[in-house]
């Protein structure tokens, strides 16, 4: 399409032909090459962005430079923004004949269209928005064949669209870069007359009053900034004036966030564990005289209540707030170490706060100074402080159970007796630890047949109950069944019928040679089994009679002046052992009554001569493994240490027993998990029980040493831990070690004779 002006006929000789100054009348290639051989689709277009004057004013560039794309892609979403305002006038206002109104004014460059925009004013009392929508506009007449361009605006210009004239008074940074490019000044800005009406307006809304005031405080902004943040201070109130009254350590926290205070009771223990809420948390008033009168804290004053029925009164809130007291709140200015704050009458004392409160006040009000106060000696006083009252409750009268009633008459509302919640927690039942104590006994009886039977008792040390479970023997006449349900039992001969709680049996009234009356039935505990004598000995503060160093203090005691005689008499001939019951019968002559049954178990577990030998050797381990190895043909012994040594980046030639067991699974050894466990133990260790792989390499090596082939075992069960019964211990017991133990070796040595002594030490290291 060849240039023109758009004012002149299409007519010959009023056109410009598009080859005046050309010199290349090829075809333009739609592909060119981009390197040597490499052929890509390339724009040969020149862009313009003065594409639209061409078309009005084509003698602004030369002949044959025209543009050759679109207005509506070279000037896409560019947008000319002036601002002005056009004058309206008013009939109805006095003193005000006309009011302005500011608009935008948008031009497209894409296709001329033009938009009249004015911005919405809040309550401004006409209608606002878009004044002319989007559109190209004319010349107003005579000149209506013409629509207006963007040469038509400019700052200090009319324009007259629609009839409404609109005077430009500024624009924005682009449309004056833009029109400056084009070669059109750009005037400075001009400042909009006032309006009239806006200002009677303001003088009016300045002189009115709203009946209903706006009471409420923005701290929106205050809460985002101090979310979170808590000033902590210490302090006390000294209460000793009244009567059972001490001194109270109360903490103190300053809530920045909405200016609230709480405090809370600190335990006289540990003096930064809070106890119970002292105040709520709320904001503190700094003078207190007495609880506020009904309607006191309303928001609003109602006045001038008019009528006497209640449909026809009328109420006015009074927007002055007449009578309306002022309410002083603490704020963080008022706190600081050795301040006093006025809580509702009682004075509470500042004496310390915390890191983040010093940091807060040194960088805010430059405060450097946060010495503690000393705490008077009042304070320190224990004995000032009222022991605690227990009240007196009626005596049970026999129906439900003591705990039961004695919540009855503290509330009235039935609740249930609060429990040991910790002691359950402390003694509940962790995988394998029970905290059951089982014993067996016999009870006691004049009859015959009840002589005979056998009970396990079981004391759960959870919430100190007891069950009793009976054994039955084979045609006894009992059957096997529970003789008596869970629960706690009370210890024999003593007041039921009382205020307080009668005593019931405790973990230390068990042991091996009690005697317990239970509902009238006597027992005799007879044996113990592993789980409760293990847990007695590794308790041993808690029980007496497992604990071996009382007790050997006591048979020191005893043997002290007769240790020679002792010792000559018991001395055992050809072995260094001696057997449970010779010791036992010597120990019970020695100590009569104060010595139990327990407390030679427990001598007889603590110097144990019994021996315990393992049924599978290192040797039958590994002959087990090479058998396995060889029935699954499984030679793959160079991956297995391939993996070790990736493990091992260190090259330390041990790794842990986990890291043993996953790369031998890894590998796929054909070994029950029961079979991979004890080569693990069989292997050698460090002092941290860091497994050697090189040992366990040549474990599995069949070259190395072969043995001979064993025949196929349950492997599952011969080689689980518990397929093997340990034998009792304390059957035998070591005489040399319970001789050391009582440290009289200068006195042994002088009954026996020293080489007789020697003797015995080589035998038992034999």
């Amino acid at each position: 399409m060849s240039s023109r002006c758009p004012d002149l006929p299409f007519l010959p000789g009023y056109t410009f032909n598009p080859n005046i100054g050309r010199t290349k009348f090829n075809m333009d290639p739609k592909f060119d090459f981009i390197g040597k051989g490499n052929m890509a689709l390339v724009d040969k277009v020149k862009p313009n962005m003065f594409g639209p004057l061409s078309d009005k004013y084509p003698s602004i560039y030369p002949r044959g430079e025209s543009i050759e794309i679109p207005g509506w892609i070279a000037f896409d979403k560019q947008i000319l923004c002036f601002d002005g305002f056009f004058q309206e006038t008013l009939q109805e206002l006095r003193g005000s004949p006309f009011q302005i109104r500011k608009v935008k004014i948008y031009f497209f460059l894409e296709d001329g269209t033009i938009q009249v925009v004015e911005p919405r004013v809040e309550n401004s009392g006409v209608a606002q928005g878009t004044l002319i929508s989007r559109q190209r506009i004319r010349f107003p007449p005579p000149m209506d064949d013409n629509f207006y361009d963007f040469t038509d605006f400019n700052i200090g210009r009319e324009v007259e669209l629609y009839g409404r004239v609109f005077k430009i008074t500024n624009c924005d940074k682009f449309t004056r870069t833009f029109m400056n490019r084009c070669g059109i000044a750009i005037g400075d800005a001009i400042v909009a007359p006032p309006d009239p009406y806006m200002e009677i307006r303001s003088h009016q809304m300045d002189a009115m009053q709203p009946k209903k005031p706006n009471r409420t405080a923005d701290t929106l902004g205050k809460f985002l900034q101090n979310d979170k943040k808590v000033l902590h201070f210490k302090g006390y109130w000294d209460d000793k004036d009244t009567e059972y009254g001490y001194v109270h350590h109360l903490g103190i926290r300053y809530y920045l966030a909405d200016d609230t205070i709480e405090i809370k009771e600190l335990q006289v223990q540990s003096s930064d564990e809070p106890g119970f809420i002292f105040l709520r948390r709320g904001k503190l008033p700094q003078v207190y005289k007495e609880l506020p009168s009904p309607g006191d804290d309303s928001h609003n004053t109602v006045l001038n209540v008019l009528g006497s029925a209640l449909s026809s009164r009328r109420y006015l809130i009074d927007p002055l707030d007449c009578g309306r007291h002022k309410v002083c709140y603490y704020t963080e200015k008022d706190l600081s170490i050795g301040a006093i704050l006025n809580c509702y009458g009682r004075k509470i004392v500042l004496t310390d706060c915390d890191s983040f409160t010093r940091g807060y006040y040194a960088e805010k009000y430059g405060i450097s100074e946060f010495t503690p106060l000393e705490i008077p000696d009042i304070i320190k006083k224990a004995e000032d402080i009222p022991p605690p009252k227990h009240r007196e409750l009626p005596p049970w009268n026999g129906f439900g159970t003591h705990e039961d009633s004695a919540q009855n008459c503290i509330t009235v509302e039935p609740k249930a007796p609060h429990k040991d919640f910790k002691k359950f927690l402390a003694y509940d039942r962790v995988g394998l630890d029970s905290h059951i104590l089982r014993f067996e006994a016999r009870m006691k009886s004049k009859i015959p047949e009840n002589c005979s039977r056998i009970f396990i008792i079981r004391y759960y040390l959870s919430d100190d109950t007891m069950a009793i479970f009976e054994v039955a023997k084979r045609n006894s006449g009992f059957a096997t069944s529970n003789f008596l349900a869970r629960g706690k039992i009370i210890l024999p001969e003593q007041k039921v019928f009382t205020s307080k709680p009668p005593l019931c049996y405790t973990p230390q009234h068990m042991f091996i040679g009690a005697t317990l009356i239970i509902n009238g039935f006597e027992f005799i505990l007879l044996d113990a089994d592993e789980y409760a004598l293990r847990y007695m000995e590794l308790n041993a503060g808690q029980f007496p009679k497992a604990n071996i160093k009382i007790i050997m203090d006591k048979v020191k005691e005893k043997l002290r002046p007769i240790y020679k005689d002792f010792v000559a008499e018991n001395l055992p001939n050809e072995s260094p052992v001696i057997s449970y019951e010779r010791l036992r019968a010597k120990l019970c002559e020695l100590m009569g009554q104060d010595f139990t049954e327990h407390e030679m178990v427990t001598i007889s577990r603590a110097f144990s001569a019994v021996c315990y030998k393992d049924k599978y050797n290192r040797d039958k381990i590994r002959a087990l493994a090479l058998t396995e190895l060889k029935r699954f043909l499984w030679d793959d012994l160079d991956r297995l240490k391939e993996y070790f040594l990736q493990r091992d980046p260190p090259r330390s030639g041990k790794l842990s027993k986990k890291d043993c067991y996953t790369i031998m699974k890894a590998c796929r050894l054909p070994f029950d998990k029961e079979l991979i466990e004890r080569i693990l133990q069989v292997v050698k260790k460090d002092e941290q029980c860091n497994l050697y792989y090189e040992d366990l390499l040549q474990f599995l090596d069949r070259t190395n040493c072969p043995m001979p082939d064993v025949p196929p075992v349950n492997v599952k069960y011969d080689l689980w831990w518990g397929s093997d019964k340990d034998p009792v211990p304390g059957s035998l017991i070591d005489w040399c070690a319970f001789n050391r133990y009582l440290d009289l070796e200068s006195t042994f040595k002088e009954a026996v004779g020293e080489d007789t002594v020697n003797n015995i030490e080589k035998s038992v290291s034999s």
